[in-house]
């Protein structure tokens, strides 16, 4: 797939609606409407207060100055100087509301997006570099910050204040008005002929912020390998290229944005030259009687007339950015979670521990069979060792057990049940797993073994470290079982990362035990004592080991051979060295190669 890429631009699911911002509303911007409506009836009120400053302007111009009306004068100060304190006020109160109830819908929806997020399939994950499914979770999220803010509250509150302002320029002179007016057509025509292009030009700009992010994120995740192979100058380049494409894009963006506010200022200024022009010639005594203080109202008005103008123009700008990063985040949100609880589900009963595969087949890709018709029957208490070259399917097999991917067809079942009639959370949560990849959590290495039982006391905790022979060295680190580990455990070797994954699955007692190359990175010595301590902790639990050295499978109950997609072999260490088949070949190849 092309989105596997950093540097490839993603492509939408499907295209933009205006359903998208309804839904917007209807999900997170409704269930604050309260605070909506109190803020835009305060700052109506604010608007409206604000609206009678050209009028007593145009009072104290034409009636009060004439007159020599100086207590007047003075009162109508006050006044104005009391409106203003009250606007103020207002709008204190309306950045104060506005920011929490802005703060609170964007919570709400990264909570969403991340909480989908954990329920995703492994399928999910594998199609995406994840520096561009976190960018949807921070910056996608972020950009929509100022629209929910104050964009939704400012336009309604612009709108009504037009309304306002329109009212009052006409009561003033009508012909003005309409000299005013003539301006918006011109503004609708701008807009109509940039939106397009506007919003596109955003996507393009959120496809190449999100390959960047994705770049970053895959150079420090793998800034070892860059350093071991002096690859930092070539990757250099990889970032110059992405960085100056993302510069690009933000340039062209952004050159529409700035398209409006000047226009809206040229419009602006022209119907106000035009205002005056005519204003001062009817003042002269031309077409048609005015006061001065009419004109001073009036150019009171065109300024705040505009100002609703351009900033309407401006949310239009942040309405378009918005959308298209909601078009990413409902499109996170609204992926299908292929692996999930089927209709009717019921809890998975306590787990004895047998295990049965018929006929299964699977494949990640279509067209692509991985397993094609997999038998075989483990009993409770059996361990069974799954073998065979790279990409045979072993991980697959296991990967399945915990079903962590659908089926194409066939059947798992545990103690007799389909997997797929019972709820996943309760099957998973009977299971120990250890994956290949030992990932280590940022904190302590008591709250990293904990992770597989959250219940467990700190002398549950010992207990598994001390089975595990991860004891001897977390009690030599300097806060011992309290010492804090970065992200993925980078203070740790790769041995002792595997020491703490195993004590963390078997700290969950689990009745089915998978290991997925378990002791790969642990010193032969320590793999002694290892085997020693899981002989006693294997007893009574079924368990699927995967493991390249085939030493450290020699007892298990079944040893299966898989290839191609079916396993070709099966039986115990002797009956397969005894058939002198794959197994023997490849048992006796890693014999050899040790003795050389």
């Amino acid at each position: 797939m092309a989105r596997n890429k950093v540097d490839m631009d993603e492509s939408l699911q499907s295209q933009f609606n205006i359903k998208q911002v309804g839904r917007l509303y209807k999900s997170y911007i409704r269930p604050h409407t309260k605070e909506l409506v109190i803020t835009i009836i305060l700052m109506l009120i604010s608007s409206a207060l604000g609206m009678l400053t050209p009028m007593i302007l145009k009072t104290i111009m034409d009636d009060l100055i004439p007159a020599g009306n100086i207590k007047g004068i003075v009162l109508i100060c006050l006044l104005l100087l009391s409106i203003n304190i009250i606007c103020v006020s207002i709008l204190r109160m309306k950045i104060t509301i506005t920011t929490k109830l802005g703060q609170s819908i964007i919570h709400q929806i990264r909570q969403d997006i991340f909480t989908h997020l954990q329920e995703l399939p492994f399928s999910y994950y594998d199609d995406r570099p994840h520096g561009k499914i976190q960018v949807r979770v921070v910056n996608y999220v972020n950009s929509l910050s100022d629209l929910l803010s104050n964009g939704i509250v400012n336009t309604f509150t612009d709108l009504c204040s037009l309304f306002f302002i329109i009212g009052f320029m006409l009561s003033l002179n009508v012909k003005l008005t309409l000299v005013c007016l003539c301006g918006l057509p011109v503004l609708a025509t701008l807009v109509f002929v940039i939106k397009r292009k506007q919003r596109v030009s955003w996507q393009i700009m959120s496809n190449k912020s999100s390959n960047l992010n994705a770049y970053i994120a895959e150079s420090i995740s793998g800034i070892r390998v860059t350093q071991s192979f002096v690859r930092e100058n070539e990757n250099i380049k990889i970032f110059n290229r992405l960085s100056n494409e993302y510069r690009s894009s933000w340039m062209k963006a952004v050159m529409y944005n700035f398209l409006l506010p000047p226009a809206v200022d040229n419009i602006s200024a022209l119907t106000t030259s035009a205002i005056y022009v005519l204003g001062v010639s009817w003042l002269s005594g031309g077409l048609e009687a005015i006061t001065a203080g009419t004109i001073i109202a009036f150019t009171g008005y065109i300024g705040r007339f505009w100002t609703p103008i351009s900033t309407l123009a401006n949310f239009y700008n942040s309405l378009l950015t918005a959308l298209s990063y909601l078009d990413r985040i409902f499109e996170t949100i609204d992926e299908p979670v292929v692996v999930k609880d089927t209709p009717g589900a019921a809890e998975m009963p306590p787990i004895r521990g047998d295990v049965e595969f018929r006929d299964v087949k699977f494949s990640y890709e279509e067209g692509v069979r991985i397993l094609n018709g997999v038998n075989f029957k483990a009993k409770q208490g059996q361990s069974f060792a799954i073998v065979g070259p790279t990409g045979a399917g072993k991980s697959t097999i296991i990967n399945l057990i915990s079903r962590f991917y659908n089926l194409d067809s066939g059947q798992i079942l545990i103690d007799g049940i389909d997997i797929n009639t019972v709820t996943i959370r309760s099957l998973r949560k009977q299971m120990g797993v250890m994956m290949q990849d030992s990932f280590i959590f940022s904190g302590t290495i008591m709250d990293n073994i904990r992770y597989g039982n959250m219940e467990a006391t700190d002398e549950q905790v010992v207990t598994a470290a001390k089975t595990v022979c991860a004891h001897d060295f977390i009690m030599e680190l300097e806060d011992g079982y309290n010492t804090h580990v970065n992200e993925r455990g980078t203070r740790l070797s790769a041995g002792q990362r595997q020491l703490i994954s195993f004590a963390r699955a078997l700290l969950a007692d689990p009745k089915i035990l998978i290991l997925d190359e378990a002791t790969s990175s642990i010193d032969t010595e320590t793999e002694i004592l290892l085997q020693q301590g899981l002989a006693r902790l294997l007893k009574n639990r079924t368990s699927f080991i995967i493991a390249h050295r085939l030493s450290t499978i020699k007892n298990s109950s079944c040893i299966m051979y898989v290839d191609k997609g079916n396993i070709q072999e099966m039986g115990t260490h002797e009956e397969l060295m005894e058939r002198k088949g794959a197994y023997y070949e490849l048992y006796m190849s890693q014999y050899d190669f040790l003795d050389k």
